[in-house]
């Protein structure tokens, strides 16, 4: 299942053989385990270091007389999957060796711990008197890793399902999350005795180390470049064990891919592009002018309809709504009664009146004018009258 148009030559040998290529029988317990390094360096990455090595690369697909037979174009960017934060890792490789068209694909989900939610790995050899076509869908969900084959030679097509324990995948890269995890090797570091499990071409779980190639230097364009290698390999249980080398810049850019015993390889045209981590930047500053809106056709009209649409609204409330018209001729009138010098006050007791929680601090205060009358409730000639008739008495 390696992504690679390079070992497409193995695929023009195999084409003329009809395999079922059915996962091998094997008891849970007897799955290949990953290395604690390799388990141990997973559970380290965090979320920010993934920040800078979200980029593509494009590579082209030479012989070794230098021909170009085809191209490997792979990116990484952030994705969702089901409402799950997670990184969608595409990459598609197409060419022509011997004078067959032949490429491979692979579109996939990973998340932030490298685990594969999704994949659809497709393969093809288009031989003109047997073609072959290879299609490989895998998903993760709560009962394990739902694995599904169709492979067609020629006119047969042969269809299979696995399904793998969630307990058996610990340590499991996929040909998308391989991609992500190359680059966070060369930006963190290889850690020694790094060996991982995945699948093999015919779909058996096997045993797959990754090994440090130590770095070189690699001519791009008439430039020498500092790259560092990185070695996988992929111990099949039915055939003979696949190794790649890979080549990076310290950024993660691939510069180079090729199969061991391929006669082709994959090389970078060009200088890849630095890579530029994020640096606070000032926001620009702008000269404030003055704004001349009513003299702007679109906005003027805008004005407009939104005057026109809140005008509407209000009068709409104020029909709803009749005993406005009351309160408010209410009040406009005791205030012309009164002519208070402070309306806001004023203004705040006629209206604080009306709730249940007010204090009762005398009605309109502030605009009582003084009275030359003693602040007394006693009638002066009903006293005067009491006061007379107990004389007589």
């Amino acid at each position: 299942m390696a992504l690679s148009a390079e070992n497409s030559h193995t695929a023009l040998s195999n084409a003329s053989r009809l395999t079922s290529d059915a996962p091998i029988n094997v008891k849970p317990e007897d799955y290949p385990q990953p290395t604690e390094e390799a388990l141990e360096f997973i559970e380290t990455i965090i979320p920010s270091d993934y920040d800078n090595i979200l980029f593509g690369d494009e590579l082209t697909t030479i012989s070794e007389s230098g021909r170009e037979l085809g191209e490997f174009i792979v990116s990484v960017t952030r994705a969702k999957r089901k409402e799950q934060d997670c990184f969608l890792v595409h990459a598609n490789s197409e060419g022509t060796i011997d004078g067959v068209p032949c490429g491979t694909s692979v579109t996939a989900y990973i998340s932030k711990s490298l685990d594969t939610l999704e994949q659809q790995h497709h393969e093809y050899v288009k031989l003109d008197n047997l073609a072959l076509d290879k299609k490989t869908t895998l998903f993760k969900d709560e009962g394990g890793y739902q694995v599904s084959r169709v492979i067609s030679q020629g006119e047969r097509v042969e269809r299979s399902n696995h399904t793998y324990p969630l307990n058996a995948m610990k340590g499991f890269i996929s040909e998308g999350s391989n991609l992500l995890l190359l680059r966070l090797m060369v930006t963190k570091g290889l850690p020694s005795g790094f060996q991982a499990i995945s699948f093999d071409s015919d779909g058996n779980l096997c045993k797959s180390p990754y090994t440090s190639l130590g770095t070189k230097s690699q001519t791009i364009a008439g430039e020498p470049l500092l790259v560092s290698g990185i070695q996988r390999e992929i111990e099949s249980l039915s055939d003979l064990t696949t190794t790649w080398h890979s080549h990076f810049d310290r950024y993660g850019h691939l510069t180079s891919r090729v199969q061991v015993g391929s006669p082709a390889i994959m090389r970078v045209m060009k200088m890849p592009e630095p890579v530029i981590e994020d640096e606070f930047t000032e926001k620009p500053t702008f000269s404030k002018e003055k704004l001349n809106w009513e003299d702007d056709a679109e906005m003027y009209s805008r004005y407009l309809d939104r005057k026109e649409e809140l005008e509407d609204d209000h009068s709409k409330y104020t029909r709803q709504h009749p005993e406005l018209k009351c309160i408010l001729a209410d009040f406009l009138q005791f205030l012309l009664l009164r002519k208070p010098e402070d309306t806001l006050n004023f203004a705040g007791e006629y209206f604080a009146s009306f709730s249940t929680r007010a204090i009762d601090i005398g009605a309109y205060a502030s605009s009582s004018a003084p009275t030359p009358f003693p602040p007394t409730r006693t009638n002066t000639i009903i006293s005067l009258t009491q006061k007379l008739n107990k004389k007589q008495i």
